[in-house]
Parts: structure tokens; sequence; C-alpha cells
């Protein structure tokens, strides 16, 4: 099976463009059943603070997300905007759909930048769906930058990252020195889509990409808009796991989660 990276200029607040955008590139695309597609954060409306005029209120970027895993019988992983009940106006979301209407997945970005955190309320909880026999773990953008989120997500079982983002081109060289270290770091896949073009604020360098679980680049993108198709076997994340077990090794993080386990039972208990 293959993952389709989609990389593409978002229009601004459009979403009817953008859908149609995503189903261009893919048409010219290989896309298999059972394959999985991941999308740029916000791939609906780029990365607007405008959520009143954003926000997936009538639920048509997911109605779009389901009606394309449903055509194609694929997994699709795909950024969207929510309206929240908190504090801030809005929730960063990436939703993954799957054939037959099912909502697999919604993570909630748990890292909002600080001009972000004032309009986008962060989320709490990793989650994982499970696709081509790996736990997938779902992420978004500056996400990245927070090692921690990946180890957590390894250790509920995560065997591959997917991020969604909108990464601007002026920090392009972290975007690409942390994939990689991530997949190294966690023996696991790491498929990202970042977004290319620019917007009112921003200029986006692409750069979207595919990595294996010793760190090595299957396949990446440059500023083009285009699809990343790269053929995923499950078996070489097994073997190279099993081969040099390096995240088994882990010790002080397994100590941290124990005692606050422990101390969340004794304070249950009391």
């Amino acid at each position: 099976m293959k993952v389709h990276v989609v990389q593409f200029d978002i229009a601004w607040e459009e979403p009817d463009r953008n859908f149609e955008a995503v189903l261009q590139l893919l048409d010219r695309a290989e896309v298999s059943r059972g394959d999985l597609i991941v999308l740029p954060e916000m791939f609906d409306t780029g990365f607007s603070f405008n959520v009143d005029r954003t926000n997936d209120k009538a639920g048509r970027t997911l109605g779009f997300l389901c009606e394309l895993a449903d055509d194609i019988g694929v997994t699709v992983q795909g950024g969207r905007t929510i309206a929240a009940c908190g504090r801030c106006a809005a929730k960063n979301v990436m939703s993954v759909a799957a054939p037959g209407n099912k909502v697999l997945a919604e993570y909630v970005k748990i890292h909002p930048f600080q001009r972000e955190a004032e309009r986008f309320e962060g989320g709490h909880e990793l989650v994982l769906y499970e696709w081509n026999q790996l736990q997938v773990c779902p992420a978004i953008c500056y996400d990245l930058r927070f090692p921690e989120l990946f180890r957590l997500g390894l250790m509920k079982g995560a065997q591959a990252f997917a991020i969604g983002a909108c990464w601007p081109s002026v920090r392009a060289h972290h975007w690409r020195a942390l994939l990689i270290a991530r997949a190294i770091e966690n023996q696991a896949f790491v498929f990202a889509a970042n977004r290319t073009g620019s917007d009112p604020m921003l200029k986006y360098a692409g750069g979207s990409m595919v990595i294996g679980p010793r760190g090595e680049v299957l396949g990446e993108l440059k500023e083009e808009s285009a699809v990343l198709s790269v053929a995923i076997d499950p078996g070489d994340l097994q073997a190279w796991r099993g081969a040099f077990g390096a995240w088994k090794d882990a010790r002080l993080l397994n100590r941290v989660m124990v005692g606050a386990q422990q101390s969340t039972t004794a304070d249950g208990a009391a």
C-alpha cells in the first residue's frame, strides 16, 4: 500500500477551490483502495485566524474527507477548524476519515504557538488510528518541535506519525531536520504534508516528506504543488525495531510516567 502526501498552494479562506485542487492533484496520482492520503493543516482555508469565517460549522470539510475516503476506498487525514466551547473561539483539528462514512480520529493540536493560542484552544490527548497494519499518530505543525509528544505517541503504540502543517519557509531547515529526528528517535515512519505558496502573512516552502524508521528519506518534494506517493511496508519497521530496539531502552520518561500514574492512584485513593 502507498501513502500519498498532498502538497499545494492553499487558496485563502476558499474551501471549494481547495477541495477542487486536492481532487485534481489526486486524479494525477496512482491511488488505490486501502491507501492513505495525508493533507496539510487547515487544507480547506489556509492558516487563518478568522475563525468565524473558517470554522467548519456545517461540516462541509469533514463531509469532503468522508466522501473522498468512500469514493476511492482510502483513509484520508486532513486539517480543519472547528468551533470551541472554551475560552478560545476554535480548535485546530486533524480529522481522519475511512470508507463507510467513518471518522476514525479527531486530533486537536496540543501545541498552538503563542499568537495562535489567543484564538485556538489547545488539545489534551493523543489519538491513534490503524492503517496498513500500522498504528498512526496524527500531529499538527508546531507539535513537531516537542519530542515528548512523539515519545508519548510511541509509548501508546505509534508506529507512524502523520503530520499536517503550514510551516513557513523562513524555518524550512528546521522542518526537515526535525522530521528526520522524529523518525530516528522513535524508530517510526513519518508522513509529513506541508503547504506551499503564500498567504496574506507568510510564504511556504513545501518540503513534504516521507521518512522511514531508520531516518531514511523515502521521498521528498520541493516547492511544487504535487502528490508524493510512497509504498510503505510495515515489515521494514518491525525488522528495524527487532534488530536495534533502542526505543525499548528509554528510562527517564518511563519513570516519569510510572510516577505520575502512582501519584494519580494515591490521590484517588485518598
